[in-house]
């Protein structure tokens, strides 16, 4: 009877895993679908995603912040280290609803930066040792599976969590960003209140893949805590 058990929560770990995996495969075609969308409605303003960029910043009294061009497909980011608002080729040069949306929520995460934003300064200070976990953490768990050492189990699990740790603080981080982006996006008048409403739509999917990213960890980690229980009993 135990081992039955034991090989039900097996199973529907695993289908957990899979489930989850689905999932942040839908929510990124999700996310791409909804931005090539809103990337063909043109904003009334005229300001491609870099001069959004450029006006918030203005607006906000920040004058010590680029905002430069980066390779690849919605790579946007903020990098506070160089101090750069850095926007993909589908936002910078891009007029459209979609690109002012998500350069505006780039800026929304230098406002947290120049504010001290809680969860933003927690995420930055564990950020070396999520990288650290999300590389090291499942190969050590494997090997301690593989030798079947359960402390070196142990220890991979606690490093992996680190990176799931990561991830469940970058949501308050992404979701108070679009909130900014949002208000001032409205406030400026940079979009109408009808352009204000696609943007919503284009953020509140992009967020989604933090969610499913962070589920998607979540149960990873409860599958490696379970079996690891089992291997002790």
């Amino acid at each position: 009877m135990y081992y039955s058990r034991g090989l039900d929560v097996d199973f529907i770990m695993y289908m957990l895993v899979v489930v989850m995996a689905l999932v942040c495969m839908i929510t990124s075609f999700r996310v791409k679908s909804v931005y090539k969308k809103y990337s063909k409605v043109l904003a009334g303003c005229g300001f491609t995603g870099a001069q959004a960029a450029l006006e918030i910043l203005r607006r906000n009294g920040i004058d010590d912040v680029i905002v430069q061009y980066i390779g690849g497909d919605l790579t946007d980011n903020f990098d506070p280290r160089n101090r750069a608002v850095n926007l993909s080729e589908a936002t910078y040069n891009s007029t459209s609803v979609a690109a002012i949306s998500v350069a505006a929520h780039e800026c929304g995460h230098v406002l947290q930066h120049q504010e001290g934003y809680l969860p933003l300064r927690i995420r930055t200070s564990i950020l070396p040792m999520a990288s650290f976990g999300s590389k090291a953490g499942v190969p050590i768990i494997a090997l301690g599976l593989i030798l079947s050492i359960s402390p070196l189990i142990t220890v991979g699990i606690w490093v992996f969590s680190l990176a799931v740790l990561f991830q469940l603080i970058t949501l308050p981080v992404e979701f108070d960003a679009s909130r900014r982006a949002l208000t001032i996006l409205e406030e400026s008048g940079l979009l109408s209140f009808e352009e204000v409403g696609y943007g919503r739509k284009v953020l509140k999917a992009a967020a989604m893949t933090y969610v499913a990213s962070a589920a998607a960890a979540a149960v990873q980690l409860m599958r490696f805590v379970l079996l690891n229980g089992r291997r002790r009993d």
